[in-house]
């Protein structure tokens, strides 16, 4: 399967999009520490790798009222212009990421989790659809939801957020 090649159009946007976007890391777990939380370690590897800055990294409960007021802290007082948030985005009870932050987002981009959700199928087939894959828009910054996983990480932030994240923040930032 060829790699699909952005438009001129694509690149016009993209060419004053953020060079550089300050970046949070929130993950979502009962069980993970910051040692311990390997999905959030690729979140911060692949966005360093990638030119980003992360400006703050933690690990919440998974508990509604947790999950909020970490993403309250980054967009009331922090200097980011992105939120990666891992963890607590499947069918479980005790999963309550993607509804706890939706009512926290100005715009909601659907795009993000249909796209993850398709090609996590090509990875993992049927399980796909047990994702709970989110992106939006808050305050003037751009708020990623994705499950905890390496692999589930790593495909979204290299198909998906490395590629688009400048413009994304670049956009989210004429609201402020």
């Amino acid at each position: 399967m060829s790699e699909h090649k952005p438009s001129s159009r694509a690149h016009h946007h993209r060419k004053q999009a953020a060079v550089s976007v300050p970046t949070a890391i929130i993950t979502v777990s009962d069980t993970r520490t910051l040692e311990t939380d390997t999905g959030g370690a690729t979140v911060e590897e692949l966005l360093t790798g990638g030119g980003h800055d992360v400006v703050h990294r933690e690990v919440v409960a998974d508990e509604p009222k947790a999950i909020a007021a970490a993403l309250r802290d980054q967009l009331d007082g922090g200097r980011a212009r992105a939120v990666i948030l891992t963890g607590g985005t499947g069918v479980a009870p005790r999963d309550q990421t993607p509804e706890t932050i939706e009512p926290l987002l100005d715009r909601v981009v659907p795009g993000f989790g249909e796209l993850f959700r398709m090609l996590s199928y090509q990875d993992i087939g049927s399980a796909a659809l047990l994702s709970r894959a989110l992106a939006g828009l808050a305050s003037g910054v751009v708020v990623f939801v994705l499950p905890g996983s390496r692999g589930a990480v790593r495909l979204a932030m290299e198909k998906l957020i490395l590629p688009e994240i400048g413009h994304l923040a670049a956009e989210a930032g004429k609201s402020r």
